[in-house]
C-alpha cells in the first residue's frame, strides 16, 4: 500500500480555469467578429436532476458570455413537435449549439430526435456524424464527458502512450468515446461492461482506470492496482450523499491520483460543452 495517499484530480478548480478562457474567447469574437456564440436547450419534463443540470448549463454560458435559450416541453409532448423546434433551431443563425437533455421520456425515440440536430450544431457530440470523425481521430464536437476526462488526465501530468486503460462502462455517452480518445492517445484499451466475468481481474491490470458503470462503489480498494490513475464518472446518492462508483476512501489509499466525487468529471462535463458551443459558433466564420 502506498504510504501516501493519491492526488486529488481536482475537476473544479481545471474547469474554472478553462472557463476563464473561454470568456476572454467570447470577449473577442464579439468585438473582432460581432459573433456571440449561442447555445439551446430543450428540457422535457419534470425531472429534478434534469432541471438542475440544464440550469447549471446556464449559469455557465452566463459567466462565459454565451448567449443561451431554454426550451421547456410538458412530458407528454409529441415526438412531432420536438422534431420541429430542433429544425426550427438548426435553421436559426444566433444558435450554434443545440443540446436536448437527457434522459428523455420512455415514449419519444430518443435517437431518432438526437440525429434530427444538425452535425454542426451538436454539441453533445452524440450525432453519428460526430460519432464516425471520433472513430477517425477527426472530430471537432466530441462528446463532453469524455473530452473532460481526457483533459483532466493531460493536467494530471498522466503519460498515456504505451498505457493499459481500463474502462468499466460501454455507453456511447462516455465508455465507447473515451475508449476511441484514449487509443488515438495510444494507450492500450480494454472495455469492461455488466456482462464481464470477473471484473477485478481486468481493473488490476490498470495503470489508468475509468469507471462509468453507474453502480454505487463497485469498484473497492482490492480491485485496483497500486500507483494506478483512477477517474470516477459515477453519480450516484446513498443515504442523500453523493457519491461516485468507486470506493473513494479505500482507494485513495492505493491510487496515484484520483477524481472526487462531487468535484471531479462533473464540472469538466459542463466546461466541454462550454467549449464545443463556441466551436460550433467559430465554425461559423469560415
Amino acid at each position: 500500500m502506498r504510504s501516501i495517499p493519491a492526488v486529488l484530480i481536482d475537476g473544479r478548480k481545471i474547469a474554472a480555469e478553462l472557463q476563464a478562457g473561454m470568456k476572454c474567447e467570447t470577449e473577442r469574437l464579439k468585438s473582432e467578429q460581432n459573433l456571440i456564440p449561442g447555445l439551446a436547450t430543450i428540457l422535457i419534463g419534470d425531472d429534478p436532476a434534469s432541471r438542475t443540470y440544464v440550469s447549471m448549463k446556464k449559469k455557465a454560458c452566463d459567466s462565459i458570455g454565451i448567449y443561451h435559450e431554454e426550451h421547456a416541453f410538458p412530458e407528454d409532448v409529441g415526438e412531432g413537435e420536438v422534431i420541429r423546434l430542433i429544425r426550427q433551431l438548426n435553421d436559426a443563425s444566433k444558435i450554434h449549439g443545440i443540446l436536448v437533455q437527457l434522459p428523455l421520456p420512455p415514449h419519444l425515440n430518443e435517437r431518432k430526435i438526437l440525429n434530427t440536430v444538425s452535425p454542426k450544431k451538436d454539441v453533445d457530440g452524440f450525432h453519428p456524424v460526430n460519432m464516425g470523425n471520433l472513430i477517425i481521430s477527426d472530430g471537432t464536437l466530441v462528446p463532453c464527458t469524455p473530452a473532460g476526462i481526457m483533459i483532466l488526465l493531460e493536467r494530471a501530468g498522466v503519460d498515456i502512450e504505451g498505457k493499459h486503460a481500463v474502462i468499466a462502462g460501454r455507453s456511447s455517452i462516455v465508455g465507447k468515446p473515451v475508449a476511441l480518445m484514449l487509443l488515438a492517445k495510444h494507450a492500450t484499451v480494454t472495455i469492461c461492461h455488466s456482462k464481464t466475468r470477473n471484473l477485478g481481474e481486468y481493473t488490476r491490470r490498470a495503470d489508468i482506470l475509468v469507471v462509468a458503470a453507474g453502480r454505487a462503489k463497485l469498484i473497492t480498494e482490492d480491485m485496483v492496482k497500486e500507483g494506478a490513475v483512477v477517474i470516477d464518472v459515477g453519480i450516484n446518492r446513498i443515504d442523500g450523499k453523493l457519491c461516485g462508483d468507486v470506493d473513494f476512501e479505500g482507494i485513495r489509499k492505493r491510487a496515484s491520483a484520483i477524481t472526487p466525487v462531487p468535484g471531479g468529471v462533473g464540472p469538466m462535463t459542463i466546461a466541454m460543452l462550454m467549449r464545443n458551443t463556441i466551436t460550433a459558433a467559430k465554425s461559423t466564420l469560415k
